[in-house]
């Protein structure tokens, strides 16, 4: 299980046990254990569990959860959005395992389901991380196509067909930040490391073709925090929910650095 980062000298309590209506007479329910904590109303964080009939609830983790806040507990609080795997709202740690609860199956997950915030991030409320530094720090890298050259007048900036292919892996990103929680480097040195989904982005611009500050990118990241604190540990790559592989985006940086340098 991944570090959570809770008040000073508290500990996660147990919680209150819930069922829903309708499993009274399930054959088939689920136990769903829910971490909680409203920073605001000043209680120790703890464990509620909801008990659910699994059939009506939907395949996902995330169905089992909206039925929980429909029908149970309308106090639950979680992000959620395209309910697709696409826009990244529902990324949580899911039976131990940073993940998007709309693609995570309650068939994956044997026993309870235990569902907490993504670790090491301050938590605004039940399953909710603040999110503002790890956005702060994607926008620091200015995302976006930076030019010197006039625009053509007549065409847009054009790619060959291997220059586009060099993006693949990269652009599908969705700042779920389901690897930069996995990883002990920015547990540890969140304030200074960029972490892996940055660093997955900054390579995506220094990648394309089409930008023409490739050296000014470079210098920006060559610094012993800001890249170097990533040991390869992979722990990034092994949890992304879209199969992509920050610990290769990072590797590359490091070589074309290591290239100007020799």
């Amino acid at each position: 299980m991944a570090e959570f980062r809770l008040p000073a000298n508290s500990r996660i309590r147990k919680g209150y046990t819930y069922r829903a209506p309708d499993a009274e007479k399930s054959e088939n329910i689920r136990r769903i254990r829910v971490y909680r904590y409203d920073p605001e109303g000043g209680a120790t964080p703890r464990m509620d569990t909801y008990e659910i009939d699994a059939d009506s609830a939907g395949p996902m983790v995330l169905d089992a959860l909206i039925k929980i806040k429909d029908e149970v507990d309308p106090t639950l609080t979680f992000r959620r959005s395209c309910r697709e795997g696409i826009c990244g709202s529902c990324a949580m740690n899911i039976d131990g395992t940073n993940t998007l609860a709309c693609t995570k199956g309650m068939d994956e997950i044997k026993g309870d389901v235990k569902v907490y915030p993504l670790p090491h991030m301050d938590v605004v409320k039940d399953l909710v991380p603040d999110m503002n530094h790890f956005y702060a720090q994607y926008a620091s890298l200015e995302p976006w196509i930076k030019t010197e050259t006039p625009t053509p007048p007549d065409k847009e900036r054009l790619q060959s067909k291997e220059e586009r292919e060099a993006l693949d892996g990269l652009y599908e990103c969705i700042l779920c930040a389901c690897c930069s929680t996995s990883c002990p480097s920015y547990w540890w040195n969140g304030d200074r490391y960029l972490g892996p989904a940055a660093l997955l982005q900054a390579y995506r611009w220094i990648a394309d073709s089409r930008d023409e500050a490739t050296g000014k990118r470079l210098d920006e990241l060559d610094d012993s925090f800001k890249l170097y604190r990533c040991h390869t540990i992979m722990n990034c790559t092994a949890t992304c929910p879209k199969g992509l592989n920050p610990g290769k985006a990072i590797g590359a940086i490091k070589r074309l650095i290591a290239e100007r340098e020799t």
